[in-house]
């Protein structure tokens, strides 16, 4: 049976602190029609206003 694992407070507040990312991948159509693709990093929360605002 495994144990569980006890992190200090320290730990445990760098991990709350990360920020969590989301990779979004948008496909853009040129006019000779290729069609390419540009991969843009941000942050979880706030994927909704990257797609309002592009």
């Amino acid at each position: 049976m495994a144990k569980k694992q006890t992190f200090g407070d320290k730990v445990l507040a760098a991990k709350l602190a990360q920020r969590k990312m989301a990779k979004v991948i948008i496909s853009e159509k040129s006019p000779r029609g290729t069609i390419s693709y540009r991969t843009v990093t941000v942050d979880a929360d706030k994927v909704g206003d990257y797609f309002k605002n592009s």
